[in-house]
């Protein structure tokens, strides 16, 4: 594997799905914090008041909260030496327009990113990954505002002033193309003022979507602009879902079918973010979908003022376009886009396809100019067995450990194409609350969390089969 000595490798979490503590502290309510559990086959319910019978997975989580001392001190054993994380806004501004922040909730992080320092692990900090406030949907319906690019300057403005010293490694906003999407449009943009209901029934006009979107790039440049102007030693990322797809045929109507929806689901936000300005497919695609992007002065400035240092991306799974009515389009949670006959797929229908990171990763780099990259989230969800064992818990799981290396085998080879690769963070590398389906039983980690979709659970810890295979693969890596 050809990997440099410089190269990171650790694991990612949010705090809406690990962090737990949701009214702790002070802590205000956040958009996750009203969403019920779901599973493969029942989307997640969204409720606009709380009900004290249902059972909310963010409440506890996986209770990073109370854990994080030993959690960090279990990564630090893995080898870790990056950990990506999120700050909880609601943590530090619980209605997301406070003037100063919650002490309590500064002394959490300061403890974290103390503790991380103490092992040797840098912190990786996405500002904002689903943790929209609660408050500000209630009163602006969210991201369809414009108001909240300021709420959301003053609090990420804090944290770098606070963190810049301890944090190099910032992102913006976590998957923000899925903004584009209905996809996106709970998560992300989390435009549902008023709204009870399932996440399924949540559908926005691409108008609404769209601007929502302008104004998070508008957010995200305004930050990443005051960290240069101020800390310039900080790299500044975007973060993308890569929704990586091929052709399902070689009829030219579906290349053409494959670059349009390239274009839409994986090109339209990294463009803005790391070109400064619109692609010059956007007005085609504005006129053709009623779209009146509010445009106000000096925003064309600011997208081209904040462009971001490096690009970081999500990777799970990839897809097929076809304009043929054969096609067979992928069945599972958030498993989007049509089945490609090459590959197998995980019990949540997503396709695993290796080589396609390698792929992503060279497409990436051609097109913005061998940027610098993370790999930020890559995983694989499954059921997973604890078995007693000489009267020691184990978990067995070579599926996860199979899909973990035939993926850093295809980042070597992409580090071997010349792509600028500076590390890589498996999405959990503890168990957590999968957001597409707020379940527990979906399990991303290396570290098994005894927390079930039944509420019960103590919450301890047990390193899993993967764990030392991590360990093995990172000391290979470093050659060790």
């Amino acid at each position: 594997m050809a990997f440099p000595k410089s190269f990171y490798w650790g694991g990612a979490t949010a705090a809406n799905q690990y962090e737990g503590g949701w009214n702790l502290d002070g802590k205000g309510e956040s958009v996750c914090d009203h969403m019920r559990g779901g599973n493969v086959s029942t989307p997640r319910q969204m409720d606009e008041q709380l009900d004290p019978n249902a059972l909310y997975p963010s409440h506890v989580a996986t209770d990073f909260y109370h854990h994080y001392e030993e959690d960090i001190a279990l990564f630090a054993e893995m080898g870790w030496n990056m950990f990506r994380m999120s700050i909880n806004w609601t943590r530090l501004f619980p209605t997301g327009e406070e003037a100063e922040p919650l002490a309590a909730g500064v002394e959490f992080y300061d403890k974290v990113f103390a503790c991380c320092k103490k092992h040797g692990i840098e912190p990786l900090v996405t500002l904002s990954h689903y943790e929209t406030p609660y408050a500000l949907v209630e009163k602006y319906n969210a991201w369809a505002d414009r108001k909240l690019i300021d709420c959301f300057f003053t609090y990420a403005k804090f944290c770098l002033d606070r963190w810049h010293g301890t944090v190099r490694y910032w992102l913006t906003f976590n998957e923000v193309n899925t903004g584009f999407m209905d996809l996106g449009c709970v998560l992300s943009s989390s435009l549902i003022q008023g709204f009870t209901g399932t996440m399924a029934e949540v559908h926005r006009t691409p108008n609404e979507r769209l601007n929502a979107l302008h104004h998070q790039f508008l957010a995200g440049a305004k930050i990443v602009k005051y960290a240069h102007e101020h800390y310039p030693e900080l790299m500044m990322g975007n973060m993308t879902a890569f929704m990586g797809s091929y052709p399902l045929t070689c009829d030219p109507a579906d290349v053409l079918q494959n670059e349009t929806e390239m274009r839409e689901w994986s090109w339209y936000a990294s463009d803005v973010q790391v070109r400064g300005h619109y692609p010059q497919y956007a007005k085609r695609y504005w006129r053709e979908n009623d779209v009146q992007i509010d445009l106000a002065e000096g925003d064309e400035e600011l997208l081209a003022a904040g462009k971001v240092d490096m690009f970081t991306f999500s990777y799970y799974m990839s897809s097929t376009a076809t304009t043929h009515d054969d096609g067979e389009m992928m069945q599972g949670n958030m498993a989007m886009g049509g089945k490609n006959p090459y590959l197998k797929a995980s019990d949540w229908g997503w396709q695993i396809d290796p080589i396609g990171l390698r792929i992503a990763l060279n497409q990436i780099a051609d097109r913005y100019d061998n940027i610098p990259m993370f790999v930020v989230e890559n995983g694989f969800g499954a059921f997973d067995e604890v078995v007693v064992e000489d009267g020691v818990e184990r978990v067995h799981d070579p599926y996860r450990t199979d899909y973990l290396r035939a993926h850093v085998e295809q980042m070597g080879e992409a580090i071997e194409d010349g792509v600028n690769l500076l590390g890589y963070t498996w999405w959990g590398g503890i168990d957590l609350v999968s957001a597409g389906t707020g379940e527990y039983a979906k399990r991303y980690g290396f570290i098994y969390v005894d927390y079930h979709d039944d509420g019960s659970g103590d919450g301890h810890r047990v390193r899993k089969d993967s764990f030392y295979d991590y360990q093995k693969i990172i000391a290979e890596a470093r050659g060790e």
